[in-house]
């Protein structure tokens, strides 16, 4: 990976482009994959590069229902593989769910490389590795899932998302929770909790609600997830890049060092 000084002021930004490119290198992304991150990284400009309340709302609200489900699954592309491997595992380990390769372009190396990269962070079972299942109505290589997974679970963290698979599963009867910076997908529409974040961010902080929230009563988690409106909370970000924009516009954003 190319060596990114600490003090570039874009170092973040520059270093996760740096772990989709070696993602790639290694076999695990897509070249799809450096577009889908681009198209993102455009919408976290918007946003902040911060978790907004909107994001913080829909992610109590999924680590809510996944506290309650009998069959939880998190879906693990080539993106997330490079991103978040460590946090992935560790998220899936605070709330007590399974992980399954799930991939649009499937090769069976890529499908390996993935899964060497997750065992590396400490991922005990792996599913997805041998898909015997598939979603109805997709035809393509992402309808393909496993038997003990995604196909009889009952809430799915579906991240960095295809639209028509999102839409399936909902279909199938899942709940069906998703990462997504840009508002306006059709995953983000169709997904019954959106949490419009990075994920590099949204992950560490599920597993922090996780582990705070483990203790919640079923009552207090049942709460939370009737108060909850995808909606709503889909509005409340475009009000949110709105706004932002607005004062930025109001305010000038020539040779600003700090834009919010």
């Amino acid at each position: 990976m190319v060596e990114i000084p600490r003090s570039h002021p874009r170092y973040w930004s520059l270093y996760y482009r740096e772990r989709i490119i070696e993602g790639m290198e290694m076999g695990m992304t897509a070249k799809a994959g450096l577009i889908a991150h681009g198209r993102g990284e455009a919408f976290d400009y918007l946003i902040g590069e911060r978790t907004i309340e909107p994001a913080e709302r829909a992610m109590r609200a999924a680590v809510a229902k996944f506290l309650l489900a009998e069959h939880p699954v998190i879906s693990v592309n080539g993106n997330v593989a490079a991103l978040v491997p460590k946090e992935t595992v560790e998220l899936a380990k605070a709330l007590d769910a399974r992980l399954e390769v799930n991939l649009f372009y499937r090769t069976e190396e890529r499908v390996r490389a993935i899964a060497e990269e997750l065992r590396k962070y400490g991922a005990d079972e792996l599913l997805g590795l041998n898909p015997t299942k598939r979603i109805p109505g997709l035809e393509h290589e992402r309808g393909r899932v496993d038997e003990n997974g995604i196909w009889k679970a009952d809430v799915v963290l579906v991240p960095l998302e295809d639209g028509d698979r999102t839409e399936a599963l909902v279909r199938m009867g899942k709940f069906v929770v998703t990462v997504d910076l840009n508002p306006l997908s059709r995953s983000a529409r169709m997904a019954d909790v959106t949490i419009v974040d990075n994920v590099v961010r949204a992950y560490p902080r599920m597993t922090e609600l996780a582990r705070e929230m483990k203790d919640y009563s079923r009552e207090e988690l049942l709460r939370i997830i009737a108060d909850y409106e995808n909606g709503k909370t889909l509005s409340d970000v475009l009000l949110h890049i709105r706004d932002r924009l607005t004062r930025l516009a109001e305010e000038g954003v020539w040779r600003r060092k700090k834009l919010d």
